[in-house]
Parts: C-alpha cells; structure tokens; sequence
C-alpha cells in the first residue's frame, strides 16, 4: 500500500478523500488521473476524530510524519507528508 500512495505524493503533498463513519478504516480508491486518495474511516466526523484516525492511519502505512495542511473540516484534504 505505501507503494501505491506513495506514487500520488507530489512533492510533501497528498490529495485524500475520506469518508467517515465506515465500517472500517481503509483504503478504497487511488485516483492516478486524479491524483486522489480515496479512504474510509471507522471514525466520526465529530471533534477531529475522523482526523486523528486519517493521520494515524496514513502514518502507520507511510512510515512517515503526516499534518492537515488544508480541509482541516472537509471530506477533500490536502496532507503534507514530512
């Protein structure tokens, strides 16, 4: 999976759909003509706990330090991957 997400990192920069309230986190679809990662997460939308599941999802399977830096309350976000 880090291999495939990977290959949609434009320079630090991530684009990700997600869709809270799923049964389960994980990943549903990558977007190579859109440059988009689609994800499911078993967390709410409420009090940034859909967020926190997102980031600590995306941080176990990159290996790397992730961060919101736009749509901090959208379902489209754009993540800076350090």
């Amino acid at each position: 999976m880090q291999k495939i997400i990977s290959e949609l990192i434009e320079g630090n920069k991530l684009k990700v759909v997600v869709r809270p309230n799923s049964k389960k986190t994980e990943l549903i679809e990558v977007d190579k003509v859109k440059g988009v990662v689609k994800i499911a997460l078993k967390e709410p939308a409420e009090n940034n706990k859909a967020n926190f599941e997102l980031l600590k999802f995306l941080k176990k399977h990159l290996k790397k330090e992730v961060k919101i830096k736009k749509g901090q309350n959208s379902k489209e976000k754009i993540l800076e991957i350090v």
